[in-house]
């Protein structure tokens, strides 16, 4: 028995190590960025990086009328901030403020789009959004040597 609490002991200190935390907060990045991405995408025209398309201007000033900001300034903000934030994210580069900045935008959604949808799927975003912003991007990362080269 004694053999196996040792074991465990080790086991969870491997788990614990700066390294696995970097580990599990770069699939956490991952994760959240897709999610941002994917949708950045939909909402472009084929073959273009920021063209919004007619859908989506449609979407913004119908479905998401809610949203209190103008719509065709709604909706390319929202696919800007779709491009810009999740690459930021999985660089690992001011991924705090991006990570805020994706959680605000959860929140929107929450709040003026679909507000059903918390326990299906906002809450999950908002609790990647808040590890990051809580614990950072870890050494994967660009923040990390940034955050070195800032000490020195």
């Amino acid at each position: 028995m004694l053999m196996l609490s040792r074991r465990w002991h080790e086991l969870t200190r491997l788990l614990a190590s700066r390294w696995a935390e970097g580990f599990a907060l770069f699939i956490v990045r991952i994760a959240l960025a897709g999610v941002f991405w994917r949708s950045g995408r939909s909402k472009v025209v084929e073959g273009t990086w920021l063209q919004v398309s007619d859908a989506t201007n449609y979407l913004f000033e119908y479905e998401y009328s809610g949203v209190p900001l103008p719509p065709a300034f709604a909706a390319q903000m929202a696919t800007l901030a779709e491009f810009v934030l999740p690459i930021l994210v999985i660089l690992g580069l001011a991924t705090r403020l991006s990570a805020l900045a994706l959680l605000a935008m959860t929140m929107m959604i929450q709040v003026f789009v679909y507000p059903e949808a918390w326990w299906s799927v906002h809450v999950i975003w908002a609790a990647l959004a808040l590890v990051l912003v809580s614990r950072g991007a870890g050494p994967f990362s660009l923040d990390a040597p940034l955050a070195l080269w800032s000490r020195a």
